[in-house]
């Protein structure tokens, strides 16, 4: 949301920001934060921050950068410490969905060609679940800083990204760890095993009460939930082992996505780094309840816990942190720029219909496969309902509601799309053809044709609904179909109000 900047308001923010900040200073029980007040940026670069230098280098972002940045409070900590976030992206092509002018948006980018894109790539990353593991609080801070200061410099590759995808980054989750420099929050629970994903089902120390009984991961998975639970990319910073992780913590095995993260891993340390890349559990030791586990296994992101080194204690060399993180960075910018491919990507190379059934050649260009993808169609003037493969009446549409921000439309129904006749599979960058019966709906050249699926094959992932281009529909039944050159009405709405399945398919994103 682009809201107007005024001045005096943006000088009086930094006024009242600079006396909160004074006021925290008074009590801190940390050195550190005494340390780095007042500190020119080139110093301070040799520093970790504290919540007050935070507070600071967020607010005056905000402040010089309107354009790009809201920032918001998503939280406090157990002490009420502020959970800053930051959302980093340009908006100015996107405001209403205007088509005009925005062409080049809605398609994917070049070498992309693909469905209309009504939504941005959404990247999550947060850092500082354990207070004491400064450098990944800094790695989550740098991210910021290169994307803010690449698009004020304009950098052509920041400028485009920030068009396209968004950024939200909780730099430092467990703020009163991190000024009394221990793992845990000030209740002694150690914020990475309070997740509700198997809690408190593998041997650890201090996970809580219960899942979720800490205000910070409470408020982490309330923002997960509400406001990008769409999210292509699920980055936690940490330190300690020089490793990433990915699914699971709680089981040696491989997670459902395996060919994802095999090829991110390979990618890597063929081009970027060494870094080990290894399932938690193996490579790291067994652990249950954390944020990376809770983000695939229950919101369906794509997730990583970056470790970043056992360095950490070096505070106050000559080398700068941005120096020191280089390679961690590099790692980021790839896992960012390329998050359009970390999900399936279905794109209908032909659609064919004949005596009622339709022959269907689909391809997936991303890098996750789907075992859950099928077919509906919606009947040309009726907004209420659809067609699914074998039916022989429509399926109904009932209620508006809001998730994620974008309007969808729920109906009763519980269909495994996977089911034989109903659905097929696609593999990661690779193709398949398929014969659904539709010899129940009414065909017209008017309708349109919706490929709709599961983005990855964990159970949690959610749907996506992509309407069909007409350039690819064929008929031989005297049924005409033209190319749409330009979104109809029609094409728009059902973009936006493809279903949401009761159970397990609960979840649908637009």
């Amino acid at each position: 949301m682009i809201v107007a900047y005024d001045p005096f308001i943006g000088a009086m923010r930094r006024l009242i920001t600079a006396l909160v900040v004074a006021s925290m200073l008074a009590v801190s029980a940390t050195p550190a934060a005494t340390a780095q007040i007042g500190q020119p940026d080139i110093i301070q670069e040799h520093w970790y921050h504290s919540y007050a230098t935070l507070t600071l280098d967020v607010n005056a972002w905000a402040d010089d950068y309107p354009e790009i940045i809201n920032l918001s409070v998503v939280g406090q900590t157990e002490m009420g410490r502020n959970l800053w976030m930051l959302q980093i992206t340009d908006e100015s092509c996107w405001a209403d969905l205007a088509f005009d002018g925005c062409e080049h948006l809605y398609y994917g980018g070049e070498g992309r060609e693909g469905p209309l894109l009504l939504r941005k790539e959404v990247v999550y990353i947060d850092g500082g679940h354990h207070g004491n593991e400064h450098l990944g609080t800094e790695l989550a801070f740098l991210v910021a800083e290169y994307y803010i200061e690449g698009w004020a410099n304009g950098d052509q590759e920041v400028v485009d990204l920030l068009s396209t995808t968004e950024l939200h980054i909780l730099i430092m989750l467990n703020a009163d760890g991190n000024d009394f420099d221990t793992r845990r929050n000030v209740n002694q629970v150690d914020l990475n095993r309070n997740y509700d994903h198997y809690w408190n089902t593998c041997p650890t120390t201090q996970p809580g009460s219960s899942a979720f009984s800490e205000s910070e991961t409470l408020a982490n998975s309330i923002y997960m939930n509400d406001v990008v639970p769409h999210a292509d990319l699920y980055i936690t910073m940490h330190t300690g082992v020089w490793i990433m992780l990915y699914p699971w913590g709680k089981w040696p095995e491989q997670p459902s996505d395996w060919e994802m993260y095999h090829h991110i891993r390979d990618e890597v340390n063929t081009n970027i780094s060494d870094i080990p890349i290894r399932n938690a559990n193996q490579g790291l030791y067994p652990n249950c309840g954390t944020s990376r586990d809770y983000g695939y296994g229950v919101m369906g992101y794509p997730t990583f816990t970056f470790e970043t080194d056992d360095e950490q204690f070096l505070l106050g060399t000559v080398e700068a942190l941005s120096d020191r993180l280089d390679e961690e960075l590099d790692v980021m910018h790839y896992l960012i720029q390329n998050v359009w491919y970390w999900r399936a990507r279905l794109v209908v190379d032909s659609l064919e219909v004949e005596g009622g059934k339709v022959h269907l050649s689909v391809s997936n260009l991303g890098q996750a496969s789907t075992s859950n993808a099928t077919l509906l169609y919606f009947e040309e003037g009726d907004s209420t309902g659809f067609w699914l493969p074998g039916s022989n009446e429509p399926i109904e549409m009932t209620g508006l509601a809001q998730k994620g921000g974008m309007p969808q439309i729920q109906f009763d129904a519980d269909f495994n799309f996977s089911t034989p006749g109903y659905g097929f599979a696609v593999n990661a960058t690779n193709n398949t053809v398929t014969t659904l019966d539709f010899t129940g709906a009414p065909i017209s050249s008017e309708g349109i044709w919706v490929l709709y699926y599961q983005k990855r094959v964990v159970d949690s992932s959610m749907w996506v609904g992509n309407p069909v281009n007409d350039s690819v529909v064929e008929s031989n039944e005297g049924v005409e179909q033209g190319l749409l050159p330009a979104p109809s009405m029609l094409l728009v709405f059902v973009a936006f109000a493809l279903a949401a399945i009761n159970g397990r398919n609960s979840r649908i994103e637009q």
